[in-house]
């Protein structure tokens, strides 16, 4: 069962990674076989990891048709921000609270790589980064609820910020490691203020793509 769970992991990441660089294009249609192929995973780990996809709009499953890869909108990116400011804020300052030492020892090794591979340019290394920055938010929180609601949230952002952003844009990384720097240091308030930077960064690039 451990193996099975491990397995369904590997394919939901491999999956969200190429719906987010885009090796799977907004509004194709893919089988659940073109996929397993895709990620050299079997079958039933990546019904599995589709059905976690679906539950955070990642993908839309079509019954005896096939999966569908959502097109992204800015409307549904400001839409979604509205709720992430919130719940964003609140994350952070619970995590500056409650995170063990180990977490907050992570959340400071994560913000000066998240960093780093920035100035790399390194993509496929940040997206990993900062997925890593984002669960371990969630898991600081220690509500289970914030992570039932957070995670899909953080998932779609994230798709359509590497969607969207240019080779010349501002970088994000510096307002992430902000945030994970004041939760390790477990300061609440600044954590929160950080994270709604974050938000605010977001929302102004939303915003550009109206213009």
């Amino acid at each position: 069962m451990e193996k099975e769970a491990s397995l369904t992991e590997v394919a939901y990441f491999e999956l969200e990674r190429m719906i987010t660089f885009q090796s799977l294009k907004p509004g194709a249609m893919y089988s659940e076989k073109q996929l397993a192929e895709m990620v050299d995973a079997g079958r039933t780990p990546v019904r599995e990891a589709l059905q976690k996809l679906a539950w955070e709009q990642m993908v839309i499953i079509h019954p005896r048709r096939g999966i569908q890869i959502p097109e992204v909108t800015v409307e549904s990116q400001l839409k979604l921000l509205e709720i992430r400011r919130a719940l964003e804020a609140l994350c952070a300052e619970l995590a500056a609270q409650r995170s063990t030492p180990e977490q907050k020892r992570q959340m400071l090794e994560l913000a000066d790589a998240i960093v780093e591979c920035a100035h790399r340019h390194d993509d496929q290394t940040f997206f990993t980064l900062l997925r890593r920055a984002h669960e371990l938010l969630v898991e600081g929180s220690r509500n289970e609820y914030i992570r039932q609601a957070m995670l899909p949230l953080q998932g779609l952002s994230r798709r359509f910020w590497f969607i969207h952003k240019g080779p010349d844009s501002e970088h994000p990384a510096t307002l992430h490691a902000e945030v994970m720097k004041a939760v390790a240091s477990g300061d609440a308030k600044a954590a929160a203020n950080a994270a709604t930077q974050v938000i605010d960064y977001l929302h102004s690039v939303a915003l550009a793509r109206l213009t």
